[in-house]
């Protein structure tokens, strides 16, 4: 099964004003199935994984609601406030819901570099392991040694780096981003998503500029932890669903050492089937 392992959808009335604003025309306006459903076609792409775009319960209510309607959605990724005082049962409630399969706080927009590193977030991360669910990690590489501290406190939970950590491509910049990724991926249950790189390559969006960082990736993560996903539609401001698409296949190919086709579907798909739960087609 294909997977794309990471796809928003969003309303604009919803969003109060907040991210995307108007002068990103590319992706100011609201986003739905029927826009993606024709990328998933061309690239023969079986099945997503929905995840929030916007810090709103409510919002992730509306986006199982979403997946619940659109038979190739097997999973979405929510949000709660990890320190909120009943957080926990937050987590309990959203859980009942069978297409539930993560949370993500928006990391990379807030202030501290350690906001995940707070002892306070341990009773939702707790909750989290209670059901099974997949913490996806948006930040940025700043925020990496926070990061891992959260992540060595919970060995029992399975974090999911977003976009590789938005490594700094457009600069060229690969250090301290890849030591600190490497502390990250000696933890066993901590994977990343191959996603997210046009869109911090600047005007360095070819093969030869992103190929380190896919290497990277290669080296820390293996054949096993590493998922492909399309970040669309942010993608919108970078490239094309196709562009992206192809250009991922074409970094796989360019792996050291060379993938095996088995380690190529688990790429672009096995392997968020295994780590979200998804249901097969």
């Amino acid at each position: 099964m294909r997977v794309d392992a990471h796809q928003h959808f969003w309303r604009l009335a919803d969003r109060g004003g907040q991210w995307p604003p108007a002068s990103l025309a590319a992706i100011h306006r609201d986003f739905g199935p029927d826009d993606l459903a024709p990328h998933l076609s061309a690239a023969g792409i079986d099945a997503t994984v929905l995840v929030q775009s916007l810090p709103s319960v409510a919002d992730t209510h509306w986006m199982l609601a979403q997946a619940a309607a659109t038979p190739w959605v097997r999973g979405v990724v929510g949000w709660v406030d990890f320190k909120a005082a009943d957080a926990p049962g937050q987590i309990d409630a959203l859980a009942a819901h069978p297409l539930l399969k993560g949370l993500r706080p928006m990391l990379q927009d807030l202030p501290d570099d350690d906001w995940i590193a707070d002892p306070a977030c341990d009773p939702a991360a707790q909750a989290m392991q209670r059901h099974g669910l997949v913490f996806d990690a948006l930040v940025l590489p700043r925020q990496l040694p926070g990061l891992h501290r959260f992540a060595a406190r919970h060995p029992g939970l399975t974090i999911v780096i977003d976009h590789a950590a938005k490594p700094l491509i457009a600069t060229a910049v690969i250090e301290p981003w890849r030591r600190n990724l490497a502390a990250l991926a000696a933890l066993p249950q901590v994977h990343c998503k191959l996603s997210g790189l046009l869109t911090e390559a600047g005007e360095r969006r070819d093969a030869a500029s992103l190929q380190p960082y896919a290497q990277a990736l290669w080296e820390l993560f293996g054949p096993e932890r590493l998922l492909w996903g399309s970040d669309w539609p942010v993608l919108r401001l970078a490239a094309g669903y196709d562009d992206w698409w192809r250009l991922a296949h074409l970094l796989a190919r360019q792996l050291q050492p060379a993938p095996h086709p088995n380690d190529l579907n688990a790429l672009f798909g096995g392997n968020a089937s295994r780590i979200y739960r998804l249901e097969p087609c």
